[in-house]
């Protein structure tokens, strides 16, 4: 009988990330020979092996945002315009963090124009149909893609801590199914990416409309029914809602791909060491002694 697979889609900005400010807050960094800082990478290696241990995947892809300019923003200039930019010790770290994932030798799958979760919407989709799919990840936005083979794992605080949602899961914790995650968003906006939704309508109106009429095209040929106020809201904002709509729906159909065979963990310590090492981050390889 052959091995159940499953891989395991990686969000990995949002393990850099969350690796970087776990171990940056008292300003010390981690540094390799050459001065470079490394905290972001240690803690991702961290986060990654944590995950790989828990949820045993048989194969792992690594998906990241390639640049700040996506079809998003062509749609929306504002579009995720609230943040700041990434502290100046995080930035060196972005491409040496490709590399070290190259030594475990997992693919890091990217393209210009998408986000990490559009590759990660489309290899899902595409890999469903031989595989167990989990996908490892800090964003909420993701949980839309959860389905029958697909499950999310959002990364909580603390250390190894993951709330894991099926769609039985979902169901049960937000009342609506994933895909309505969409237009929950479109309602709602999403202050995190920076678009409005609805102005006045929060996620407890969302979540009521939706479960009544199924969807915002439901809304929409129910608003006779809605309470004067709410439908007065909707009117007023119905282009910002559509597009907001747009903007949360992840893309499935990325120009990408990244086979099985390309995604098998074939994990050899002895050989990640030496690309380690190659790389000036030997100092890495206490965290890459996993099978």
């Amino acid at each position: 009988m052959s091995e159940q697979k499953k891989v395991m889609l990686v969000d990995g900005m949002a393990l850099l990330f969350r690796g970087f400010f776990a171990t940056s807050y008292r300003g010390q960094f981690m540094l390799n020979k050459s001065g470079v800082p490394t905290n972001g990478i240690y803690g991702f290696l961290r986060y990654f092996i944590n995950a790989f241990q828990t949820f045993q995947p048989t194969h792992v892809i690594c998906c990241w945002d390639m640049g700040s300019k996506t079809f998003r923003t062509e749609l929306f200039d504002a579009y995720k315009g609230n943040r700041d930019e990434p502290p100046t010790e995080l930035i060196p770290q972005f491409d040496l963090i490709k590399s070290v994932v190259e030594a475990l030798e997992v693919p890091n799958v990217g393209i210009k124009g998408y986000e990490a979760d559009d590759c990660i919407g489309t290899l899902a989709k595409q890999l469903q149909v031989e595989a167990d799919v989990i996908i490892l990840t800090g964003d909420q936005d993701i949980l839309q893609l959860v389905d029958e083979r697909v499950s999310v794992a959002i990364m909580r605080k603390g250390h190894g801590n993951y709330a894991v949602y099926t769609p039985e899961s979902f169901l049960e914790e937000k009342g609506i199914v994933p895909p309505q995650m969409i237009d929950l968003k479109g309602l709602m906006g999403d202050t995190s990416d920076n678009y409005p939704g609805v102005k006045g309508i929060g996620e407890k109106t969302a979540l009521k409309l939706l479960q009544e009429h199924g969807s915002i095209d439901g809304i929409l040929d129910n608003l006779d029914k809605l309470s004067k106020s709410i439908r007065s809201k909707i009117e007023t904002d119905l282009d910002m809602l559509h597009l907001s709509r747009r903007l949360a729906t992840i893309h499935c159909e990325a120009p990408i791909t990244c086979s099985l065979e390309e995604a098998l963990w074939t994990f050899d310590s002895s050989q990640a060491l030496e690309r380690l090492r190659a790389i000036d981050c030997d100092h890495m390889a206490k965290l890459v002694q996993v099978s």
